[in-house]
């Protein structure tokens, strides 16, 4: 009989368990009690979606469309696409879901996402997102919520002081305009000497040079005129709001004048927060405004600003948080001690406490296995324990046991 082969992992996919697990798990409750804390609502959008909302979100001709999107035909002969990001499900749900009663909407969530790139440290073909976004809102507010909500949340993962927040403007629509003419000039002058994407980009959209990573273009895209020579003065005080904003809220940024978002319907603030703890690629958190998203699915002008952060990314990033750890590891012995340990387990985890039991070996093996869950005490429970209705409690920090009426144990443990 032939041997049966185990099918392997889809590369670019992982199984967590553990520590790994641990840090995931820590990452998202963190994030869930930091988005009560500034109330974000929240949503869950589909993992599934038309292929239009990404193609018209993100563009046609961007590299996650073109090249790393897994898309496919249903059964129905529709393209649909796994989501390889949040916010165009989000704004889809917006338009198509009755969400636009409730803006300026402030909502969270996560989950996995999906993109066919070459896997690397941090990164795989599924990964995981936290994700946020304010729909409805023009004001600068806004955009410091957004920020401030990003920057507690690494604060309270305890990362706050290895991240940087970078921060531009991309101006409105007027400065954008002037600006993107002034590039397209400005790089068509070097257009011999740009790398074959960058000329590729070229006449398509030239903001998008200057976020190059071949060497080549570096002292091209250096000399590249600056947004703030464009800037109206709408767009100046808007700015100026949000910085003000982030200074009153105590959200530490630098300026980055060369950091940009390709895709016309993004406007005004554009932030990322960096690090070099993970070596090159140290982008943990980026996002942006959007006032022009919606409006690209068929929708209503809705201003709109948010954010996503790799989980996997900043579980790498964070201390290994405690793993739990049950109070109580009840250890039978004898078949009347099972049966009746399985009652008494029932009973303590109704009561709110966390118990297991050893079921298996001797009594050193099952009082190997309680002492190496980490649990605070085990409980021995024989057949003359039936007989008088009472455990021997061990504490196993201490070694200290006595005898606990059954009824009792959970005030035994709070003791």
């Amino acid at each position: 009989m032939a041997q049966i082969q185990t099918p392997q992992p889809v590369r670019g996919m992982q199984s967590l368990l553990g520590e790994e697990a641990d840090r995931f798990a820590h990452v998202v409750s963190t994030f869930d009690k930091v988005r009560r804390l500034f109330g974000f609502r929240r949503v869950e959008v589909p993992v599934l979606e038309p292929t239009a909302v990404f193609a018209r979100s993100l563009g046609e001709t961007t590299d996650v469309v073109s090249k790393e999107m897994y898309t496919f035909e249903d059964r129905s002969g529709d393209s649909v696409t796994l989501r390889p990001e949040f916010t165009a499900g989000i704004a889809r749900a917006f338009l198509t879901e009755g969400w636009q009663q409730y803006a300026p909407l402030k909502v969270a969530t996560h989950g996995p996402a999906f993109r066919y790139e070459r896997p690397q440290k941090g990164r795989f073909r599924q990964f995981h997102q936290l994700d946020a976004e304010i729909l409805g809102a023009a004001e600068p507010q806004a955009d410091v919520e957004v920020l401030s909500f990003a920057s507690q949340l690494l604060s309270e993962l305890g990362v706050g002081g290895n991240v940087v927040c970078k921060l531009n403007t991309l101006g409105d629509p007027a400065t954008r305009a002037a600006w993107r003419d002034a590039l397209h000039e400005h790089f068509a002058s070097h257009r011999a000497d740009l790398s074959e994407d960058s000329r590729d980009r070229l006449d398509r959209n030239p903001v998008r040079i200057l976020d190059s990573k071949a060497h080549a273009d570096w002292p091209i895209v250096d000399s590249a005129p600056v947004i703030d020579d464009f800037l109206t003065a709408e767009a100046s005080d808007f700015f100026a709001a949000v910085t003000a904003g982030l200074n009153a809220a105590g959200v530490t940024w630098e300026r980055a004048p060369r950091l940009v978002r390709g895709l016309d319907y993004y406007r005004h603030t554009a932030f990322e927060f960096v690090t070099d703890a993970l070596g090159s690629q140290g982008t943990v958190l980026a996002g942006g405004r959007y006032d022009g998203l919606v409006e690209a699915l068929g929708g209503p002008h809705t201003p709109a600003i948010g954010w996503a952060a790799g989980i996997e990314r900043l579980s790498m990033l964070i201390d290994a948080p405690q793993p739990d750890r049950p109070t109580a590891v009840i250890v039978p012995m004898g078949a009347a001690a099972e049966q009746a340990a399985v009652a008494i387990l029932a009973n303590l985890r109704r009561q709110g406490i966390v118990a297991d039991m050893a079921w298996r070996g001797n009594m050193k093996k099952r009082m190997a296995k309680a002492a190496s869950s980490g649990a605070g005490h085990a409980v021995i429970l024989g057949d003359s324990e039936i007989e008088s209705g009472t455990a021997q409690v061990k504490n196993l920090a201490t070694g200290d046991q006595r005898a606990v009426a059954l009824d009792m144990l959970h005030a035994a443990f709070d003791a």
